[in-house]
């Protein structure tokens, strides 16, 4: 069922006397409608995609309940057309009730978390925050937000590679771009991307060397917090919708262009029902149905409102996932630890000379900010 069938059920439900069931799922049918046409397609369509997910079948199913009790056939149709066609939207995962049994990783498996740390501790005690990260005891950390907000819509870099060195000395460092990877595993090259809030990163997997491709993946952010009844609000909203598709663009070819099995992990500051999904699909394999989650979910703009999932882990051809949860983060970050356990299923060829570069730190003087200061710090 497309959005011109659900348009053809409107018109037939209007056509007789409707009644406030009818009212109601034309209503909701009528903004399914346009979301559908406009989603992905129009910058504004970026503010009314930022509904809560789950209300794309909640909503719905209250309506068609809503018919049951008053009798009302009309309303029901309209109810269960727009169940159907808003539940992609939803970012529920029926397969995690029928995964099978859960079995270890095999030997070779690596343990990869990735998390947007909030502005690296600015509003918490580093103490607790540095704690935190050793206690994940991850192999392969990839790390978002390593700067500080200016609550004026930019970011400032920060230098905390002492600090970090000292409580990581197992681990190699890469930083830039606001971007912090960090590995256990050696890392064989620092990959340029074309997407600029994205660092790619090739490590050297146990047994053999071969090379899994790791991109740490910070989408920008829809919005400024700023009030809706000022126009630059709505600048905000058009500059960086453009910067997104610029971005998902870049992560596309970057992807594309990859000779290794890759994982792509990150916060992308986009769910099930934003546009951006479908670039998103085109990327890799989602793994989150390994969380056995029906509905997945890993940012909350306050305690106690995590409705939205912004946070992903996705991967190519040769990369096996092979486990993947969402890890609580204790008030650092707004943000849930995805976590994942990953191994290669096929060799791979060692990387061509060009990408075999010399490896060296990037510290935080040569982190690449975005292009023009005015760009949003994520969230």
């Amino acid at each position: 069922m497309t959005a011109v069938a659900l348009g053809g059920a409107l018109a037939n439900a209007a056509a007789g006397v409707p009644g406030p069931p009818l009212w109601a799922a034309l209503a909701w049918a009528g903004f399914l409608a346009a979301h559908l046409a406009l989603n992905g397609r129009w910058w504004f369509w970026l503010l009314p995609s930022l509904l809560p997910p789950p209300l794309f079948v909640v909503v719905p199913a209250l309506l068609l309940a809503l018919a049951g009790v008053t009798g009302d056939p009309a309303a029901g149709a309209v109810a269960a057309a727009a169940l159907l066609l808003g539940a992609r939207q939803s970012g529920l995962v029926p397969g995690a009730l029928v995964r099978g049994a859960r079995r270890p990783p095999p030997d070779g498996a690596v343990r990869i978390v990735s998390w947007n740390t909030q502005h690296w501790c600015q509003s918490t005690d580093p103490e607790p925050f540095y704690t935190f990260l050793r206690e994940l005891d991850a192999d392969v950390y990839l790390l978002q937000e390593y700067h500080h907000d200016r609550f004026d819509g930019t970011y400032r870099l920060i230098d905390d590679e002492r600090r970090l060195r000292a409580a990581f000395p197992d681990h190699e460092a890469v930083i830039a771009r606001g971007l912090i990877t960090l590995s256990r595993l050696p890392v064989a090259a620092t990959v340029e991307t074309a997407a600029r809030r994205t660092l790619r990163v090739d490590l050297e997997m146990p047994g053999g060397g071969r090379i899994l491709a790791t991109f740490n993946v910070h989408i920008p952010v829809q919005l400024r917090l700023i009030s809706p009844l000022r126009a630059d609000f709505y600048r905000a909203v058009r500059s960086r919708a453009a910067d997104r598709r610029q971005e998902y663009r870049g992560l596309l070819a970057d992807v594309a262009g990859c000779p290794h099995p890759a994982l792509i992990a990150g916060d992308f500051n986009t769910t099930a029902a934003i546009g951006d999904a479908r670039r998103i699909a085109r990327l890799g394999a989602d793994a989150v149905a390994l969380a056995g989650k029906v509905c997945p979910v890993s940012w909350q703009p306050r305690p106690g409102l995590r409705w939205w999932r912004l946070d992903w882990v996705l991967s190519t051809p040769g990369a096996r996932v092979h486990s993947y949860r969402f890890r609580d983060p204790r008030g650092l970050s707004d943000h849930c630890v995805q976590e994942v356990s990953v191994s290669l299923a096929e060799p791979d060829e060692r990387p061509p000379a060009a990408l075999r570069v010399h490896h060296h730190d990037e510290g935080t003087h040569h982190a690449l900010p975005l292009p023009r200061q005015d760009r949003p710090a994520g969230q």
